[in-house]
């Protein structure tokens, strides 16, 4: 479990494998001051798992599936990568639940200055826009991130300079991809509704303001 603020910017060391499965070393320092083999640590916003360290990095194993469905098939050495390592008991929350599961690729379609900050619009599947809301949380790799605009297949954020700084997102332009994760908390709460009013392909919600008087909602 993470929380979306990257801990700091690695890179890209080595990929070695094929296309379909790789194996990756990534330099860091910060996240590796009690680093243990299995340890979780999310790379762009991707779980991975420590499989060997050093005193300058570390090496995950990404598999097939991994590859496929995120954005980090597009790494190539020397690469920079948000990292942070899993949540600790007792530590700061400073962002919102992340669980590393990328739920898709979204794309930059607009990347505009505004001010201090820098807002970056981005396209995602359709499958993903009824987790996004205004004013809610979403991961962008690995950063947590608050939506303050949206359309139909896009939402807007906007990041002050301190998160341009601190994360690699102040590189990526307009046509570059990026890692998307939603709200944890809307998931379930999507998945719960569908299970308990109807499936998917319903259209027509079977939540009236009667259902919700009957059900203790005045």
């Amino acid at each position: 479990m993470f929380t979306g603020i990257v801990e700091e910017i690695g890179k890209v060391k080595a990929i070695n494998g094929s296309q379909e499965s790789i194996e990756m070393v990534i330099q860091a320092k910060k996240i590796l001051e009690d680093v243990n083999l299995g340890d979780s640590i999310s790379v762009n916003g991707v779980c991975l798992t420590v499989t060997e360290f050093t005193s300058d990095g570390f090496t995950v194993d990404v598999m097939p599936e991994t590859i496929k469905s995120t954005s980090l098939r597009e790494l190539r050495q020397q690469s920079p990568v948000n990292l942070e390592r899993a949540m600790s008991v007792g530590g700061r929350f400073g962002g919102h639940i992340v669980s590393g599961h990328v739920d898709g690729i979204g794309k930059i379609v607009r990347k505009e200055p505004k001010g201090n900050a820098v807002y970056y619009e981005i396209e995602i599947p359709e499958e993903l826009v009824q987790f996004m809301i205004y004013k809610g949380s979403v991961t962008v790799d690995g950063t947590s991130l608050t939506i303050f605009g949206l359309t139909e297949n896009t939402f807007t954020i906007s990041l002050i300079p301190h998160t341009l700084s601190e994360t690699i997102l102040h590189k990526k332009g307009v046509g570059d991809i990026v890692n998307i994760e939603c709200d944890m908390l809307g998931k379930y709460v999507s998945q719960f509704m569908q299970r308990s009013f109807g499936n998917e392909k319903s259209t027509k919600s079977k939540i009236t303001a009667s259902f919700l008087e009957e059900h203790g909602f005045k």
